[in-house]
């Protein structure tokens, strides 16, 4: 991604913008575009607070200016965006999502990719990758497709892909070399396999998560510098799995995580489904399926009927584990381990975009504030990214990643759905553009 040199060219071409104007008249190639979201309450997402009366100033794909409507000068010609009575935050994460393989038709490729987008999320963590998608990320972080911003962990490690302790750390190797943002662990791996693995992520400085292997066990994976646990993989199985959970075992693997610098992803309202607590006919109801490819939802309505057939002592079981899931995810929250916005969509029952609206209500039930959740989707990712990128908040200097709502998402984080446009690496998409690529889509099904 961008040095902090070229922030500092961005932010200078910025200052030269009407000496670049008048070289467009002379046949020069065009400025890149500026917008102002004028009069806007920004959530700069530094800290809880909201501030009244703002403009913001975008220029090509960086934040370069924010501050009080009067005390800032939109340039002539810039794109306005009317902000009053709305709230301006950064752009959302999905960071366990899937985009589809190069095998799939190209269409439904980019409608995934735009459902993301039409629900807020302008970053997406792949954590599946194929062969050929890495072109697909090129084009999606150039802008030639309408797409989140994309980060892909390669494809996964597993009892089948993996062999050996030295296939391990080859394999490791191998995804480095092709450019793989991270490397997924599926269960299935021994435990010499995991630590090959680790130490060669080690020495080749690329980072993994996912999974933690039954082999392996959670605090094995704290050790190995694992850094996601998604789903909250190895947590609530540590504790004892439906088994009433017991506050000081709870308080120390907390502490463990924490101090090893875990982040969590937790993906709460998929595994209600995987565990078969969701009722069916809610599921089936839910509007956004109609995105979804018909022949999809039907395989997905025929997995739950499934689970439903099993015995009630078997649900009784799962309602159980999802009851420990949310106390631990509220425990891991309170005791400062760090959270990670993410639903691994589209996945059975989860539609890109829209399932992040539903986990949003399981991150508030297990205890998480307003201010936490939306965190959780933006500051704390680009905490996640920092090495690489420079985005998660409304600042200058961050890329334009924003998410323009009609009403206060600290107040109600429900709000996040209460979309008034999204900006993306700097392309604005209004309302309008969201509805009928939506319309499109649905009418496709």
């Amino acid at each position: 991604m961008r040095s902090i040199r070229r922030r500092a060219a961005v932010l200078l071409a910025f200052a030269l913008l009407p000496a670049a104007a008048g070289a467009r008249a002379q046949g020069a190639a065009p400025a890149e575009p500026v917008t102002a979201f004028v009069g806007v309450t920004v959530l700069p997402m530094d800290t809880s607070r909201a501030l009244p009366g703002q403009t913001v100033l975008v220029h090509g794909d960086s934040i370069v200016e924010v501050g009080p409507e009067r005390g800032v000068r939109v340039p002539a010609g810039a794109r306005v965006v009317q902000g009053r009575g709305r709230f301006l935050m950064p752009g959302l994460a999905e960071m366990h999502g899937h985009v589809p393989a190069p095998g799939a038709p190209a269409q439904y490729t980019e409608d995934v990719l735009f459902l993301y987008l039409a629900s807020g999320i302008t970053t997406v963590r792949g954590m599946l990758g194929a062969p050929g998608q890495l072109d697909l990320r090129a084009r999606a972080n150039r802008g030639e497709i309408l797409s989140p911003t994309l980060y892909l962990a390669g494809p996964s490690f597993n009892g089948n892909s993996v062999t050996s302790p030295e296939q391990a750390a080859e394999m490791v190797r191998r995804q480095k070399a092709e450019g793989w943002d991270l490397l997924k662990v599926h269960p299935g791996l021994t435990r010499a396999e995991y630590d090959a693995m680790a130490r060669a992520a080690r020495a080749e400085r690329i980072r993994f998560g996912g999974h933690v292997p039954e082999d392996v066990g959670l605090l094995r994976a704290l050790e190995a510098g694992q850094e996601t646990f998604d789903h909250m993989d190895g947590f609530v199985e540590y504790l004892g799995g439906d088994a009433e959970l017991h506050p000081d075992s709870v308080a120390a693997v907390v502490r463990r995580a924490r101090e090893a610098g875990a982040w969590i992803v937790p993906t709460m309202a998929l595994w209600e489904v995987l565990y078969g607590v969701a009722d069916l006919d809610s599921l089936r109801a839910f509007p956004e399926l109609r995105y979804m490819p018909r022949n999809q939802v039907d395989a997905w309505v025929q997995a739950h009927e499934q689970r439903l057939a099993a015995p009630e002592a078997d649900r009784a079981a799962g309602r159980r584990v999802i009851a420990n899931r949310m106390a631990v995810l509220g425990a891991l929250n309170r005791g400062g381990v760090r959270i990670l916005m993410g639903t691994d969509a589209p996945q059975q029952f989860s539609v890109p975009g829209f399932s992040l609206h539903r986990e949003l209500r399981r991150m508030a039930e297990a205890g998480m504030t307003p201010w936490e959740i939306l965190r959780s989707g933006t500051r704390s990712v680009g905490e996640y990214f920092a090495g690489s990128d420079r985005f998660g908040m409304v600042a200058p200097g961050h890329r334009a990643d924003l998410l323009l709502l009609d009403a206060d998402p600290l107040r109600d984080v429900g709000n996040v759905s209460r979309i008034a446009g999204v900006m993306v690496r700097g392309r604005w998409v209004p309302r309008a553009e969201i509805d009928a690529g939506l319309e499109r889509i649905a009418a496709s099904r």
